[in-house]
């Protein structure tokens, strides 16, 4: 469903429908078994953002934010983690999911690749270069996210599978990846791509990373100098990274700005925040006079249209200033814990390493990205998928014992 594309100012997607009936779906087949769905360590760390998030819900500006952020954040952080827990039986299904991902990140980046040369993409500095995929101009970060989740799905996959057809195959489309997260001009899903891969093949040893290193640098090669992927206006977004400081453009200008307020409705609510959904509500009361009105989108088919600026692009400070401290410690301490019961079992791991990698890159990437991200968007129930993922890696019993085998023989 994410594949399909979705009207700029829909609220609810297919693949939010979709993520509806896997919840039903999961709730009927726990019913059917009826047995304990969940180990006691599991529903703690997968219940307790509920607590924050309900705190948060009741303190916001109306009663119609309130069920909207609540079913919202619920659906995304809780219910369909918990679904995919129950359904992803043993290895076999959880490779299924991540050969998915990158199935959809292959099937998006190839549309945005041909965004980008033929220059019918959103627009970038005054050309319709930047790859959007489906998403288009008003979710620029939307392919840009679901070609990070394949490119480190597929970094994973190749990094711990036993069966050489299958490295090979997952390293390919990882390089191949690479082209159209590049052309997307995404800082943030960058920097957490970079981050999460070479966690990756630190966790593979010195002589593995070296020989994937050496494949990226050639196949980089190959873009910049051979295919000319390496234009100026890609080398000014890469130099952009460092230059945050001096000279910024107005897009770093107003992600700082949106941090200075958040940061003041903090100190203002500092154990509750102010309610969910209220950031708009609240901002510009705390925002300082460089923040613009809204960012400019066109292209990829679309008309031009002033996006405001209704979030802090930072999912922390996002919940830190709606949620308060209590929405950080429940919500991102849930991810946190997620993160090192997962690290632990990889390296543990005997079975399904292949698996633990990619999902832990997967987890590591998403905690990184929400440094320049937030919740919103169609590719959010793609994060719930991967939280889910990590959740059943990190608490599931047998999430790295063998699968049960069907046998041939006829019971009397």
């Amino acid at each position: 469903m994410m594949g399909l594309p979705t009207a700029p100012d829909s609220r609810a997607t297919p693949a939010d429908a979709v993520s509806g009936l896997v919840v039903l779906w999961a709730v009927v087949w726990t019913a059917r078994r009826a047995r304990r769905p969940l180990t006691g360590t599991a529903a703690v760390l997968m219940g307790l953002p509920v607590v924050g998030i309900a705190v948060a819900a009741i303190g916001a500006a109306t009663p119609g934010d309130s069920l909207a952020g609540l079913a919202r954040y619920l659906q995304l952080f809780v219910l369909v983690p918990v679904a995919v827990v129950l359904l992803v039986r043993d290895r076999h299904d959880a490779r299924l999911v991540l050969w998915s991902l990158v199935g959809l990140a292959l099937w998006q980046g190839a549309i945005g690749v041909h965004q980008y040369l033929t220059a019918t993409g959103a627009s970038y500095q005054g050309a319709d270069i930047r790859a959007v995929g489906t998403f288009g101009p008003t979710d620029v970060m939307g392919m840009a996210t679901v070609v990070a989740f394949g490119t480190v799905a597929a970094t994973g996959l190749a990094i711990g599978a036993a069966r050489r057809r299958q490295r090979i195959a997952a390293a390919a489309c990882a390089l191949v990846l690479l082209v159209p997260l590049t052309v997307s001009f995404s800082r943030g899903a960058w920097i957490a791509t970079a981050v999460a891969c070479g966690a990756q093949l630190l966790s593979a040893g010195p002589a593995r990373a070296a020989k994937v290193c050496a494949a990226a640098v050639a196949a980089s090669v190959v873009l910049v100098g051979g295919l000319g992927v390496g234009t100026a206006a890609l080398q000014e977004r890469l130099a952009s990274i460092t230059r945050v400081t001096d000279a910024p453009d107005q897009s770093v200008v107003d992600r700082y700005s949106l941090w200075t307020a958040a940061t003041g409705m903090w100190r203002e609510h500092p154990v509750t925040g102010v309610g969910l959904k209220a950031f708009p509500v609240h901002r510009d009361g705390h925002a300082s006079l460089a923040l613009s009105s809204g960012s400019d989108t066109e292209g990829a088919g679309r008309p031009y249209w002033r996006q405001p600026l209704l979030s802090p692009h930072n999912m922390y400070l996002l919940m830190l200033s709606e949620q308060g401290l209590l929405g950080v410690l429940t919500v991102a301490g849930s991810w946190m814990a997620l993160l090192v019961r997962a690290l632990g079992r990889l390296r543990r791991a005997q079975r399904a390493r292949d698996c633990a990698v990619a999902v832990c890159g997967l987890l590591l990437w998403q905690l990184v990205d929400y440094l320049y991200s937030d919740i919103g968007g169609p590719n959010s129930v793609l994060t719930a998928v991967l939280l889910g993922l990590a959740a059943w890696w990190a608490v599931a019993p047998g999430a790295a014992a063998a699968p049960a085998r069907a046998t041939s023989e006829v019971p009397r």
